[in-house]
């Protein structure tokens, strides 16, 4: 019988408080709470997506403003994805997803391969969502892959709308990640001729 690939941790800083739990096998159940209510719908998007069960409670120096909390909780949940992928064995380690929202229309890319990277491409002047600065989406990615110790390439390949272009992002990287993390029964052992990760 399989393991469970769950994680939880908690991370304090003078700037931020974060509780999550992650389990990489659940059926998209969210409970967010970061006090940055795009960003929670964001989170909750990504766990629906992923099929990733997910609760986030963060508290932060909101009132300097956004960046602290999404950047300390996107550490958290890379933390808790390298931590319940355990060993790797099994994985399928790629995903590729190229994801649609009305006018916007994102690539994101992924490899778990140990070794963190982040590719973030987006035309000059991409506009942010109207409570949501469009560089928090990058800082929250580069969080995510510097954790998990991805390699992740995302690219905004066009869009106007600065919600739906970071709507795109969000479910393209949640599809990725769950076709990265999905374990194939064909895949023996390790994925990797190096028989690491």
């Amino acid at each position: 019988m399989a393991t469970s690939r769950t994680a939880s941790r908690s991370r304090q800083t003078a700037e931020t408080h974060i509780e999550l739990a992650l389990n990489l096998d659940g059926s998209g159940v969210a409970a967010i709470d970061t006090g940055i209510p795009f960003f929670d719908h964001m989170l909750t998007l990504l766990a629906k997506h992923g099929l990733f069960d997910l609760t986030v409670t963060a508290r932060g120096d909101l009132a300097v403003d956004f960046h602290h909390t999404v950047e300390d909780t996107g550490i958290v949940i890379g933390e808790c994805l390298r931590e319940a992928l355990g060993d790797k064995q099994g994985i399928c380690r790629y995903g590729c997803a190229y994801l649609p929202m009305d006018e916007s229309l994102a690539r994101v890319v992924v490899d778990l391969s140990n070794r963190p990277q982040l590719e973030f491409r987006a035309p000059a002047g991409t506009p942010s969502a109207p409570n949501f600065p469009f560089t928090l989406v990058e800082e929250f990615c580069r969080a995510v892959a510097s954790n998990l110790r991805a390699n992740l390439h995302v690219e905004l390949l066009y869009g106007r709308d600065g919600h739906h272009i970071a709507e795109a992002i969000f479910k393209g990287l949640a599809r990725a990640l769950r076709e990265a993390c999905t374990r194939d029964p064909r895949v023996i052992g390790i994925p990797s001729t190096k028989q690491a990760l």
